[in-house]
């Protein structure tokens, strides 16, 4: 990342993307907090317009690519939680992301969706944007949904 305020902005814009408003938790937390120089953002589901847009298992219900898709808009929402507390133009590295993925019995492509996660933040930060990762499967999620997306954002 070169610094200028509006390139994380004009990154998305390039991409077809705003930010949305920041997702209302879903229960007793705030979508992110700062700590010194790193933002550490809740676990991000799949929200848009205030509602949830899809429930069910990874591998049953939810293709891996549907669920792909849906794990980058998981990222956006961690996005704009970090823009609503400290701008996104103060981001400097994205460092490491955790995903869930609500898993049919024997699913083994986690990482494949948590991709949808990694691409948007390289997309938007280049370099900055590569992270630490894991990919986990799980039996279920809050609210039934497919996937969820974290991240630990350093900050200027």
């Amino acid at each position: 990342m070169t610094g200028s305020v509006t390139e994380p902005f004009a990154r998305l814009a390039e991409l077809g993307l705003t930010l949305p408003d920041v997702a209302p938790p879903q229960a007793s937390y705030i979508p992110a907090v700062q700590s010194g120089n790193h933002v550490y953002v809740s676990g991000q589901i799949p929200i848009v317009d205030g509602r949830i847009v899809a429930t069910g298992l990874v591998g049953a219900e939810i293709t891996t690519e549907a669920a792909k898709e849906l794990a980058a808009t998981c990222a956006l929402n961690a996005l704009a939680a970090i823009d609503a507390l400290v701008g996104l133009e103060r981001v400097v590295k994205i460092v490491k992301v955790l995903g869930f993925v609500a898993s049919a019995d024997g699913y083994t492509d986690q990482p494949e969706v948590i991709n949808g996660a990694s691409e948007l933040f390289a997309a938007v930060f280049g370099e900055a944007g590569r992270h630490a990762r894991s990919a986990v499967g799980v039996a279920q999620l809050p609210r039934g949904v497919p996937v969820e997306v974290e991240a630990i954002v350093e900050i200027a």
